[in-house]
């Protein structure tokens, strides 16, 4: 066999693997600047400075800055394990309590690891409307899925006078980004602490 063929093929894994890592730079390169920065205040060509690239390569990468604020938010959730998320809701032997601790849990990972995303995608959503909706389009769907677990629970499980609507509304007060950013910041709970503290005050405020 020639090993021409190979190392033609070889030549195209290296290709690939070449521009999923200038993909990887340029995200970073963005997030710290965006985040340091602001993400008004940031343009395409710092981000490309930023990561070493020219500014052609970060267009050809993710369409423009918005596109790239969406591919990081798009990154954020998977970063937080919504694998893990599924299973421990599936689990048949998960009763509501332990499925409300297991959401609070992915909350919590979704906050600390990629809560600075989360900001920055709101904050770039008073200037574009773009961001704006898919910011709202986010929240939506992650209240929708939240209603979804609840629906599934058996009736006489919700505290008497709630219905779905009324705990996804209570479950969103308290589970947020600006509630866990006051917590872990401003009063220096340890994220461990704010997790346990959101599954206990779930439980509490939603389940008989």
């Amino acid at each position: 066999m020639s090993e021409e063929p190979v190392r033609r093929r070889y030549d195209s894994l290296r290709r690939t693997a070449q521009a999923q890592q200038t993909r990887a730079d340029i995200a970073r390169a963005a997030r710290r600047l965006f985040v340091s920065r602001g993400w008004a205040s940031t343009t395409v060509r710092d981000v490309a400075r930023e990561a070493g690239v020219s500014v052609p390569t970060v267009y050809a990468a993710y369409g423009n800055k918005t596109g790239l604020t969406r591919a990081l938010a798009d990154a954020a959730d998977l970063s937080a394990d919504v694998a893990r998320l599924l299973a421990e809701l599936e689990d048949p032997a998960a009763g509501p309590a332990a499925q409300l601790a297991a959401m609070a849990a992915f909350d919590r990972r979704l906050f600390q690891r990629a809560g600075d995303i989360i900001a920055l995608v709101r904050e770039a959503g008073r200037s574009e409307p773009e961001l704006a909706a898919f910011y709202r389009d986010s929240r939506g769907r992650a209240d929708e899925a939240r209603l979804q677990v609840f629906s599934s629970w058996p009736a006489g499980v919700l505290r008497h006078g709630l219905d779905v609507r009324f705990a996804g509304d209570v479950y969103g007060a308290l589970c947020n980004i600006d509630v866990y950013t006051e917590l872990t910041i401003e009063r220096a709970w340890s994220p461990d602490r704010v997790e346990r503290w959101w599954g206990q005050a779930l439980a509490r405020e939603l389940l008989n």
